[in-house]
């Protein structure tokens, strides 16, 4: 599938406008998740400006698609995508994880405009996502439910119940996205608590498997209308990405997961997504 050039330039452009948000967001001597929001940058990017169903007007309109970030814990970048999106002003990224603000260090259902559950526990999103996709299937709503999930995250044992339980009820209409970067809070996923091969377990399972390139803007685009396409079972799209993805100093750095920007970072990170 072929995609016009300047709607995959648009994207891009829009993948490092989150990023350098997720940067303005964190700040100075702040911890913050730089390194998994980074890696999945594009991903967002792709699913909010390009194939998600969703209106900032009216975030709970029932004929949308849902979008739950499974690794809750990179909340800056889904703030990010709804800032830029319009659901709240792009000024307020400044405050986020201030006491009294809405935007916390984990996204919050009830005070968040645009957040589908709240997803601060790893490895619940995607059980909670196949619960959207079958209510939507029972409504006759014809849309996606989409589950950003981290490499790292899949050594929670939830996770591979409701791989189970999604292929045995043929969730056609839900889509987990793996954001496999490699790295996790402590180490290298291979070192901590090793899940792969990824692949051929979600297979086993029943679920319809893409891998792609999770920097390659044409490969998101044809994986995610590729999976619109899969009938009778579920899609993981398995993106094997960078964590830390566009500022050079982050870049499979390991510290970086939570890390804490000092000022000489801080420039230097928002010159370069500049």
């Amino acid at each position: 599938m072929s995609y016009d050039k300047e709607l995959l330039q648009t994207l891009q452009q829009q993948a490092r406008c989150l990023r350098r948000n997720v940067v303005i967001s964190i700040g100075v001597g702040i911890a913050g998740h730089l390194g998994g929001s980074c890696s999945s940058a594009d991903i967002v990017a792709a699913l909010y400006f390009y194939k998600m169903k969703h209106d900032p007007k009216n975030p709970k309109m029932e004929d949308r698609d849902r979008f739950l970030l499974s690794k809750g814990h990179v909340a800056i970048l889904q703030y990010a995508a709804l800032a830029q999106c319009g659901y709240f002003p792009v000024e307020d990224l400044k405050h986020t994880k201030e006491i009294g603000s809405y935007l916390q260090g984990h996204p919050d259902v009830t005070k968040t405009p645009g957040i589908e559950a709240g997803t601060g526990s790893l490895g619940q999103g995607l059980s909670i996502g196949l619960g959207m996709a079958l209510g939507q299937k029972a409504k006759g709503i014809k849309r996606h439910t989409y589950v950003l999930c981290g490499d790292g995250e899949l050594a929670e044992g939830q996770n591979w119940e409701a791989i189970m339980a999604a292929g045995i009820y043929h969730a056609d209409n839900l889509v987990a996205i793996v954001d496999q970067n490699g790295l996790q809070a402590t180490g290298a996923v291979r070192d901590r608590f090793d899940t792969n091969p990824l692949p051929e377990k979600w297979r086993a399972f029943g679920w319809n498997v893409i891998e792609i390139d999770g920097h390659d803007m044409e490969q998101i685009l044809t994986a995610l209308d590729g999976a619109d396409e899969v009938k009778g079972m579920p899609t993981v799209i398995i993106a094997h990405t960078v964590k830390g993805k566009g500022i050079s100093f982050a870049e499979n750095v390991v510290s970086f997961h939570n890390g804490i920007l000092s000022q000489q970072q801080y420039d230097q990170a928002l010159e370069e997504l500049s």
